[in-house]
């Protein structure tokens, strides 16, 4: 027997022996052959020694500074597909970690992508939500090298899904093209399976794409990697020169400031308002009970105490705020502030410590109309009638808050004001109003608007600042003097508050982040009529 089995082990050596001689002559004879030798650096090269050539640059640890990608997919994971799909990837990360970032890729993009609808998640999370989490990941050493002017052309490549990555790069980044692999798709649906590396180049004419318009560009061109091995041929074949950056130096690099941004990060929409890093997922899961809790504790108090009362209570409650008073200005009919989310009118009511006001809205949700302590009334944007509406308010009410820009933004911006309120013949208090959230947003363009006070009230310690002005002078004048009492009142805004302003309206906030102009159509009675109504702010 034993002599039996020592001549079978010997013939299956001998077999695997030919069969990896074999396959050596044949690797031998169709060897990859880069089309050019290949330097790996450890220095990036200077912004201004590298102009008019071409950079190739991995996304994943070489643009963006982060070492994981998961806060990206659990970004979309949140977004698109809800807090049971997040738990489950949260729940995965332990095994995430024990696979290499291109495989971590594909799993990660499995348990967020499966069963999502194409039209609605990859729209919202790709474009609407991703840009700002990954712009504040940017590195400026990187971004100095690859992608500012005067560098000709840049290529970024990527592991992850084409959904979450071209927005930011084409739209934000200006980078000349796009290497990611698409989401395999059916019936409109995400199947959860990516193209592989092998597919994507064979999409993609790769000597077109890295040489653009102009034949033999990849003379110079030059590459930074990234986390994986994905792609590293593409590095190989038509690199000159490759900087492989280390886990030490990403420590070092910088984020890329906000005033550098190449197109200014204006409009982004969502409900996550923190960086959803493991450990800050984790602490969200956590907070949750305790925060439905405290918002259901907040709009009681609220809707139970008058403002003497409930503002002191609600500071202790974690709800801060400041008042830079204004007694002259307080003590007016109107006041025009702009938009930060719906808790605007209340905050100004509270300042001035009048309830006699009402709040003037484009239009919210039939729940934060319940829960509003002040009237509120809608505006239909059909001037004349919502002249007279304000007009009528003004004579029944103690006076009114409007919001000008129509639509909230979060950024550091103003949207242009709409001249409606100076046409009432009142002089103007401005108000400035300044807010920050550390976990929810309270705002949506896309989502279900009647959850916006339970999103605002769950923050931790949400903080306003309410800044009083000096008033202004308004004088009947037609449609050009109102028009200049808008502009001064932004630009008054936009000085105090240290914002920009800008000529943007609500339709180019809803054509970006949610497809549509911010109008719907709702049918009544039998005879099919509709009606135009404005979407929730």
């Amino acid at each position: 027997m034993s002599k039996a089995f020592a001549k079978s082990l010997s013939q299956l050596n001998k077999a695997l022996v030919r069969r990896l001689k074999a396959l050596v002559v044949v690797t031998r004879a169709q060897p990859p052959a880069p089309a050019r030798p290949t330097t790996w650096s450890d220095a990036l090269p200077s912004p201004s020694g590298g102009g008019g050539g071409v950079a190739v640059c991995k996304v994943e640890g070489g643009l963006l500074r982060s070492s994981s990608a998961f806060p990206y997919f659990m970004l979309v994971a949140l977004e698109g597909g809800g807090l049971a799909r997040a738990l489950l990837l949260l729940l995965l990360y332990p095994a995430l970690r024990l696979l290499g970032h291109d495989t971590a890729v594909r799993a990660m993009a499995a348990v967020t992508f499966l069963g999502l609808r194409k039209d609605a998640a990859a729209f919202r999370a790709g474009r609407a939500s991703l840009p700002r989490l990954l712009l504040e990941d940017v590195s400026a050493e990187v971004f100095d090298a690859a992608v500012a002017p005067p560098r000709r052309r840049c290529v970024c490549v990527s592991a992850m899904p084409r959904a979450m990555v071209q927005p930011f790069l084409a739209e934000y980044l200006g980078v000349d093209a796009v290497v990611a692999p698409e989401v395999r798709e059916f019936g409109g649906y995400y199947l959860g399976v990516m193209e592989d590396e092998s597919e994507v180049l064979r999409r993609l004419d790769v000597d077109k794409v890295i040489a653009g318009d102009k034949k033999g560009g990849g003379c110079g061109v030059f590459g930074v990697a990234g986390l994986g091995s994905s792609f590293d041929q593409l590095f190989q074949n038509h690199c000159k020169e490759v900087y492989a950056p280390t886990e030490s130096a990403r420590r070092r690099w910088h984020a890329l400031p906000r005033r550098r941004y190449p197109r200014p990060l204006i409009f982004h929409d969502g409900r996550i308002a923190f960086r959803p890093t493991p450990g800050a997922t984790l602490a969200m899961f956590m907070w949750v009970p305790l925060g439905v809790a405290l918002a259901v504790a907040r709009v009681a108090t609220f809707l139970a105490l008058p403002f003497s009362l409930s503002v002191p209570l609600l500071a202790a409650l974690g709800m801060h705020s400041r008042v830079i008073a204004n007694p002259a200005s307080a003590s007016k009919s109107l006041f025009a502030c702009n938009h930060r989310s719906l808790l605007d009118p209340l905050y100004v009511a509270a300042a001035a410590g009048r309830k006699d006001l009402a709040a003037a809205t484009y239009s919210i949700s039939r729940l934060s109309e319940a829960l509003s302590p002040i009237p509120t009334f809608r505006l239909t944007r059909d001037r004349a009638a919502d002249r007279a509406a304000m007009h009528a308010r003004l004579r029944s009410c103690g006076g009114l808050v409007v919001c000008p820009e129509g639509t909230t933004c979060r950024e550091p911006y103003l949207l242009r004001f709409s001249p409606l309120f100076a046409e009432l013949g009142h002089d103007v208090a401005p108000v400035a109003l300044h807010s920050s959230v550390g976990m929810f947003h309270g705002t949506t363009a896309a989502g279900w608007k009647a959850l916006d006070p339970l999103f605002l009230l769950m923050n931790p310690t949400p903080a306003y600042i309410v800044h009083f002005l000096d008033t202004v002078d308004v004088e009947c004048g037609g449609p050009e003097a109102a028009r200049a009492v808008a502009n001064e009142l932004q630009r008054r805004i936009a000085e105090a508050l240290g914002y920009t302003c800008t000529g943007l309206t609500r339709k180019d906030k809803y054509l970006m982040l949610a497809g549509n102009e911010g109008i719907v159509d709702v049918s009544h009675g039998g005879g099919g009529a509709k009606k135009r109504t404005t979407c929730a702010t």
